[in-house]
């Protein structure tokens, strides 16, 4: 089987992205700030005290990964703040592009001589970045660094598919999480369409913004 390492994953949707493919028989690198009960009983190799948006603890994580080959890199570390317009706090909006923007790109460049070809990068975006889609506003760092993620992603498509290695963004519905605070779907259930938007990804369909449940976003 595979070797998958994701990110965000001390709960949520990151936390059954792990269950389901270490029940699956994957080899699971678990990458967090902070290991939850859950993932420490998931069996998977945890890797904590990262955060993506720290480039001292992104080299932290490539000299922890060595030379060890990934065949699925999955990116879904990210943050919300919640703001208004009239009462924007710029520092949170940086701080949610961090993590949200810039830590996908730090951690794929940072781990790019362990993607083999064939591997595949999966960055976890939202549907609240594509432009054409935004029909009620609000919530402007969240979707501005979604934005710029979904940029990241395609450029990543021209880096990365002359060595072989396909990129997909994917929205995974509206979950509930912590960060929903528990409005939508289980977590299992968005995490088992990620998986199968991840499984059918290759270089025919690279650089497409998927809906979990299998069906193309607008930019």
């Amino acid at each position: 089987m595979s070797t998958i390492l994701v990110t965000g994953c001390n709960r949520g949707i990151g936390l059954e992205l792990v269950r389901q493919l270490q029940e699956r028989g994957d080899t699971l690198i678990a990458v967090c700030r902070e290991a939850s009960a859950g993932l420490e009983a998931s069996g998977a190799r945890i890797i904590e005290g990262i955060d993506v948006a720290d480039g001292e603890a992104v080299q932290q994580l490539r000299e922890a990964i060595g030379d060890e080959p990934i065949d699925v890199l999955i990116n879904n570390a990210g943050i919300l703040r919640r703001d208004a317009f009239g009462s924007l706090d710029y520092e949170e909006m940086l701080e949610q592009y961090r993590v949200n923007t810039l830590g996908p790109l730090r951690v794929t460049e940072a781990l790019a001589g362990n993607l083999r070809e064939g591997s595949k990068v999966a960055i976890v975006t939202s549907r609240v970045g594509s432009i054409e889609d935004n029909g009620s506003g609000g919530n402007w760092g969240y979707r501005a660094s979604k934005t710029a993620v979904n940029m990241i992603g395609k450029n990543l498509v021209h880096e990365l598919t002359p060595r072989g290695i396909a990129v997909a963004l994917l929205h995974p519905g509206l979950v509930a999480t912590d960060m929903t605070h528990g409005t939508g779907i289980p977590p299992a259930e968005s995490a088992r369409g990620l998986i199968e938007r991840i499984d059918e990804l290759n270089l025919e369909n690279t650089g497409t913004f998927w809906h979990a449940e299998g069906y193309v976003l607008p930019w």
